[in-house]
């Protein structure tokens, strides 16, 4: 079992603005310390309870590749909602990993990323939402999955939402411990945003999911959807040409926003 061991480095960076401030969180469930940057708008209320959406970013990305495509401030400040871009550690896929020696990542979202975002930010706990692109897709929906309480609602945009004939790419086989176990195929389905999604059936949240017509991982999403369908889950699909890259993501995520927050205007 890991131990927990937390210390907390607030305020580490002070950028120019105070409605920016990073966090580094040492962890007994990370392998190294994770960065948080945290945006809120510029000229909120203090008082007044914001909107949250959490960013997750792609394989191989970390904690500032959001802002580096959207700037995330001036989405703070254009939605008056608090957004934090957690490091999902290169290639965790935001899951407690099987394998020895990886990262425990839901667990520390749940226990101590969470926690400390709604001890330091003043959260509307009835507007908490959570997207991402490619493997923070997957994450996104993952993570809404077995956190289905916390959050009202969730996306994905070009998530890899099945793993299953992906498991020599992006470091998922060493990820998911696969060169060890006898169950290949249950432990795919144990870490399949697909395969999870009977957590979903008559939760009363809605999803957002977006692809373009042109991504590799265009397939699965295209199942998942299915999957949605055929039990009811509310989902919205938004499909339009588009490949597996920074401009589709660019321009996909409004729609994410718009769709977390237009009932919150």
């Amino acid at each position: 079992m890991k131990t927990l061991t937390i210390t907390i480095f607030y305020l580490i960076l002070s950028i120019s603005v105070i409605s920016q401030q990073e966090f580094v969180i040492e962890s007994g469930y990370l392998v190294e310390p994770d960065t948080i940057w945290v945006f809120t708008p510029e000229n909120s209320d203090k008082n007044h309870p914001l909107p949250l959406i959490y960013l997750l970013h792609g394989w191989s990305g970390n904690y500032h590749q959001w802002d580096d495509m959207i700037d995330c401030q001036n989405y703070a400040n254009e939605y008056n909602a608090i957004i934090v871009c957690p490091d999902g550690m290169y290639d965790s896929w935001y899951i407690n990993s099987p394998a020895p020696n990886e990262n425990d990542y839901a667990t520390f979202f749940s226990w101590e990323l969470a926690p400390l975002i709604s001890q330091n930010f003043n959260v509307n706990n009835d507007s908490i939402f959570i997207t991402g692109f490619s493997m923070g897709g997957h994450g996104a929906l993952y993570l809404f999955e077995i956190f289905t309480t916390y959050f009202q609602g969730a996306g994905s945009l070009s998530g890899l939402l099945d793993l299953r004939n992906w498991t020599d790419h992006y470091g998922l086989s060493r990820i998911l411990g696969l060169s060890e176990s006898d169950d290949k195929e249950n432990v795919l389905a144990y870490y399949s945003v697909l395969d999870n999604g009977d957590k979903l059936i008559n939760s009363g949240k809605e999803i957002i999911v977006s692809c373009g017509t042109e991504d590799a991982f265009y397939g699965t999403n295209i199942q998942f959807i299915k999957f949605c369908k055929e039990n009811q889950i509310d989902v919205k699909f938004i499909s339009t040409k588009g490949k597996h890259n920074a401009a589709y993501w660019r321009s996909a995520v409004v729609t994410h926003f718009d769709f977390f927050l237009s009932k919150q205007q």
